[in-house]
This record gives C-alpha cells, sequence and structure tokens, in this order.
C-alpha cells in the first residue's frame, strides 16, 4: 500500500499534467473561436462582450450618441459602419477603390 507522502506526490503530479493540458486545450478552443470569428465576420460586441474585462472593447464616451447609431454596413472582417456623415472608414474607401459597391455590404 502507497504512503501518504507518495499519494501526494503522485496527486500533484497529476494536476500538474492536468493543468498543462488544461492550458493547451484552452488555447486551442481561443484558436478556434477565433478563426469562426473571422470566417463569419463576428465581432465581440454580436457576442455580448462590449466592455467587459479581456474583450479589448472600449466603451463610447458619454453623450457620444453611439448607442443610437443603427449598423447599416458590415465589412468582411466586422467592421461596422452606420453610414452617417463625415469621412468614410478606411474598410469602405479600400472597398470602393477595388471596384465593391456599397451595398455589397449592406446589413
Amino acid at each position: 500500500m502507497a504512503s501518504y507522502i507518495e499519494l501526494k506526490e503522485q496527486a500533484e503530479k497529476l494536476m500538474a499534467e492536468a493543468e498543462k493540458l488544461r492550458q493547451q486545450e484552452l488555447e486551442q478552443a481561443i484558436a478556434d473561436i477565433k478563426q469562426k470569428m473571422k470566417d463569419y465576420g463576428i465581432t465581440a460586441r454580436d457576442l455580448g462582450l462590449r466592455g467587459e474585462a479581456g474583450t479589448g472593447a472600449k466603451r463610447a464616451p458619454r453623450g457620444a450618441g453611439a448607442a443610437n447609431k443603427v449598423v447599416k454596413y458590415r465589412g468582411p472582417n466586422g467592421e461596422t459602419w452606420s453610414g452617417g456623415r463625415g469621412r468614410k472608414p478606411d474598410w469602405i474607401s479600400r472597398a470602393l477603390k477595388e471596384g465593391k459597391n456599397l451595398e455589397q455590404f449592406a446589413v
């Protein structure tokens, strides 16, 4: 029969191995999620993650009216634009120069 110390050492080795495998699986899961987000043009905001820790999303300043704007156009990488006044986003300008039509990006 194994002693307490031996069992404790075995348990610690197993926990270390389990943590290593968990980290590898976590990295793979994150890579899979990022690829699917890219493939389908999904953003953190689409997932309801805006402003949550770790998302990299930033809150709009007070009074910016960002919450009132409706997304009218979505780019191939999930970029959005409301089609408002002012300068067009770079991704729209590039697409138009490439001969694409603005309606191709309509939501």
